[in-house]
């Protein structure tokens, strides 16, 4: 898949519930809204209900916390079949999960959990997200996550398995800035040779975060506004892939949403400066749903 094939969305924040009010009170001008999909399978209730409202004006990205694609237990099919519904109904923009493994023997551990970055371990993810693919009719984005401990046995760096699980199973990055800034601190290496070992065309979506010094670890809390250096990373994403649909995350220590919105506001105005002023935020959208396979 082309870079161009993935839509081009401008800067968005997550819909969460401490904006559920001020979101349908005022449809503020925002280009787009990422869901946590767990949040909505299952509900029918003022969750559901306030998504469809929001799906109605600006377009909406699912983002999936429990699709478990690095874990040896076989892929979960209720979950897969209530994620499906969930896309059928809303027909998100993107669809995306976490490259990681989060349970085993059937518990889920309510983490994302690094996997070992190796040919056996790509085998066994491609296989994954092809069926998970093939299942959903759609490309999903599968996001690096943050970590904290390494594998002895791993013989890739981290962006060359990701680059290669995307290439060979067709689906996309959605590259988490942050992530790379925090994983690069934590395990010594340079963040902007992660940048120059993705490929471009598989890149689909950018996600800003803040993090969280502690014990002399980087902790991807999204509790904090982003900082300087990661704005600084950002600015080389955009050079080196143009303007990419981008969003904000803050999840805990929730801020007043015209502070959310300020964030958006920046990374949009760093995206115009860079890739020509393209950017705008809109009420009103009408957008296709998710890239079919």
């Amino acid at each position: 898949m082309n870079a161009q094939r993935w839509p081009q969305l401008g800067c968005g924040v997550g819909l969460r519930t401490e904006h559920y009010d001020s979101i349908i009170q005022q449809w503020p001008a925002m280009d787009w809204f990422e869901a946590i999909s767990e949040n909505f399978m299952d509900s029918w209730g003022r969750p559901r209900h306030i998504l469809e409202q929001v799906r109605q004006r600006y377009p909406v990205a699912l983002h999936g916390v429990s699709l478990s694609i690095g874990s040896v237990d076989p892929l979960d099919e209720r979950y897969l079949k209530h994620l499906k519904a969930l896309v059928e109904q809303i027909e998100p923009i993107i669809v995306s999960d976490h490259l990681c493994w989060s349970g085993v023997d059937g518990k889920n551990l309510h983490d994302l959990l690094p996997l070992p970055f190796t040919e056996e371990a790509i085998r066994h993810v491609v296989s994954r997200i092809q069926q998970v693919q093939e299942f959903l009719g759609c490309r999903i984005l599968l996001e690096n996550v943050s970590t904290y401990v390494t594998y002895a046995h791993s013989t890739l760096p981290e962006w060359e398995f990701l680059a290669t699980v995307a290439q060979r199973s067709g689906c996309g990055i959605l590259l988490d800035i942050n992530n790379v800034y925090v994983n690069a601190f934590n395990h010594q290496f340079d963040p902007y040779e992660y940048l120059r070992g993705i490929p471009s065309e598989r890149v689909g979506q950018f996600h800003l975060a803040g993090h969280t010094p502690m014990d002399g670890y980087l902790f991807d809390t999204h509790s904090r506004p982003v900082i300087d250096a990661v704005w600084d990373l950002y600015r080389e994403a955009l050079r080196k892939w143009g303007a990419i649909s981008t969003l904000i995350e803050w999840d805990e220590d929730v801020p007043p949403f015209p502070q959310l919105a300020e964030e958006a506001q920046k990374a949009r105005a760093i995206s115009n400066q860079i890739c020509g002023g393209a950017q705008t935020s809109s009420t009103a959208r009408h957008p296709s749903s998710a890239a079919r396979l």
